[in-house]
């Protein structure tokens, strides 16, 4: 790398417009949506999708809601060309889905890509040629006015071959590749002249699509671009302005984002972003993005770890664990505090009645149910988590209703535990710590079983228990007002009762034959601190006694 003053690269020079509009408008309502998965996205992957894949896909992107869907370039190989039919043989083609095809501006590639047509009801006939200079002194080595004259001839051989499939409705899309690095109004040209042969309607316009095949400056400039591009284009009610964004600079969605607010009407892109290099714009966070903003962006990501595993399995990538909305980590908390504004807002939510009330949970842009994920994975276990996100697990997994008092204590316990092993913790293994250290626990007194007997018409009761102090077996007796003071009366009587009741607290897990009763008793020993303690037991009253006998026992365990 260079240092100091670069001299190998230069920034690219942004366009003249000072009373630019794009920076104050908003994106009310959702493009035109046309997959490239099944051309962009194939010719990117290291394994191309055999037909059966290709048709996988295809009927992956249909359910979604796609209406153009570029199928491949058949003029490149037998198995695109031989995709195509097998949909025309099949009748795979829905009646309200359009089949797009790509096709350099060359003749003998025209005339088979119409050949591969015949039999489809409606087709996009997507041409392209290079405009940029780089492409023009280095790639072809012709002037401004030779690569017009490709553009413009072959618009006028794709237009006299429309006749020759009469049952195929014909739709041009042409593309300036490398938009991003042509000159602006150079482009313009290109396309205008284009548009002259094609003579489109305002009933049935040209698709003029401008890629940033590379990206070569920031959104902003793109945004620019397109800006410009629509407010000089001659006749602009006749053309669909598209975008198709790479990723080079890691901002395609940005400049999508900001083109679309700059005039464009469509966008190409892929599922997740597969493409040449670094990618193609990834449709399904744009659409995701207008979704949280209240558009809907007339695409069915509600089951999105279906399109997921589908998209794995066909194209044999792999989505990201950070990548937006559908990586395994996006919707997952590490962070003490993090979890801990989850939880009160999931708490808050759950308490609305309203099933339409605003979403707002912190730290989480989207409802993960609202795109077939589940809540399971929000929060994860290790040693930076805090007491939310324990709370948050034993809550949600386990159905454990943790007193707040409790939950600062609990999470120190756990998160010296994945400290200690360096790692994350399970949901099983948060709830096995917090047993270990919580649940009927039986050292130093283990109750090993118990009976009562009301003697009051003020519900005063009676208990004599069966125990183990120490290792010792024996018996002891009590009175109270309930069982549980009953029996810290018995350990007043044998002189052990050295604490204070501060909390008692009891709630019902799971339904029917198999509910549980979780019970958590707090004291207070004398000249100590507080302890917790936790019983679980299908009696609700044994319950309580294990939560007593568990808090005991952590106030009388040895200490380093």
């Amino acid at each position: 790398m260079q240092r100091g003053t670069i001299t190998k690269y230069t920034a690219f020079q942004p366009i003249d417009l000072p009373d630019r509009e794009w920076p104050s408008k908003t994106i009310s309502q959702p493009p035109i949506w046309a997959s490239v998965d099944l051309r962009d996205g194939n010719q990117a992957l290291a394994i191309p999708m055999n037909i059966d894949e290709k048709i996988e896909m295809f009927e992956l992107l249909v359910r979604i809601g796609f209406k153009e869907i570029e199928v491949g370039f058949p003029s490149a190989s037998d198995t695109e060309f031989n995709f195509i039919r097998r949909l025309v043989a099949e009748n795979r083609i829905p009646s309200d889905v359009t089949l797009q095809v790509l096709v350099q501006a060359r003749d003998h590639l025209i005339r088979r890509t119409f050949e591969s047509l015949r039999g489809v009801p409606q087709a996009i006939v997507h041409l392209y040629n290079s405009t940029s200079p780089v492409q023009r002194r280095i790639t072809f080595n012709k002037s401004k006015e030779e690569i017009k004259s490709i553009a413009v001839e072959g618009t006028r051989l794709v237009k006299s071959l429309v006749s020759t499939i009469p049952e195929t409705n014909i739709r041009l899309e042409y593309s300036p590749e490398s938009f991003s690095d042509t000159e602006t109004d150079y482009a313009l040209a290109i396309c205008e002249a284009v548009m002259a042969e094609w003579e489109p309607t305002e009933s049935n316009p040209i698709i003029l699509n401008l890629p940033a095949t590379v990206e070569v400056a920031t959104p902003n400039i793109h945004a620019d671009q397109i800006e410009w591009f629509c407010r000089n284009l001659k006749e602009r009610k006749k053309a669909i302005i598209s975008l198709h964004t790479h990723n080079d600079r890691g901002t395609g969605i940005a400049a999508t984002e900001l083109g679309l607010l700059a005039g464009a009407d469509r966008v190409e892109g892929t599922l997740f972003g597969n493409g040449e290099r670094t990618g193609n714009l990834d449709i399904m966070t744009v659409a995701l993005n207008l979704y949280t903003q209240g558009v809907d962006p007339l695409l069915d990501f509600s089951d999105l770890e279906r399109i997921r595993a589908a998209y794995e399995r066909v194209t044999r990538m792999a989505v990201h664990d950070r990548h937006p909305y559908a990586g395994d980590l996006v919707f997952t908390a590490f962070s003490g505090s993090h979890q801990d504004a989850i939880k009160k807002g999931m708490d808050a939510r759950s308490q609305a009645t309203d099933e339409d009330a605003r979403w707002e949970v912190p730290y989480l842009a989207i409802d993960p149910e609202d795109i077939g994920r589940d809540y399971e994975a929000i929060i994860r276990i290790n040693s930076q988590s805090g007491k939310g996100g324990v709370a948050y697990i034993l809550g949600k997994d386990f159905g454990l209703e943790l007193p707040k008092a409790l939950h600062p204590e609990v999470g120190t316990v756990v998160n010296a535990a994945a400290d200690k092993g360096s790692r994350e913790l399970t949901p099983d293994e948060v709830f096995a710590v917090f047993h270990k250290e919580y649940v009927n626990l039986k050292s130093p007194l283990e109750l090993i079983s118990i009976e009562r007997e009301d003697f009051s018409k003020l519900g005063e009761v009676k208990v004599e228990a069966e125990i183990r102090y120490n290792g010792e077996k024996m018996k002891v007796a009590g009175t109270g007002n309930g069982p549980i003071s009953a029996f810290v009366d018995a350990l007043q009587v044998k002189g052990w009762k050295d604490f204070t009741l501060l909390d008692y607290r009891q709630h019902s897990i799971g339904a029917g034959s198999k509910t549980k009763a979780a019970a958590y008793i707090q004291i207070q020993r004398v000249g100590d601190a507080a302890y917790f303690g936790c019983g679980i037991d299908p009696s609700i009253e044994m319950a309580g006694l294990q939560a007593l006998v568990s808090a005991f026992n952590r106030a009388h365990q040895p200490r380093p």
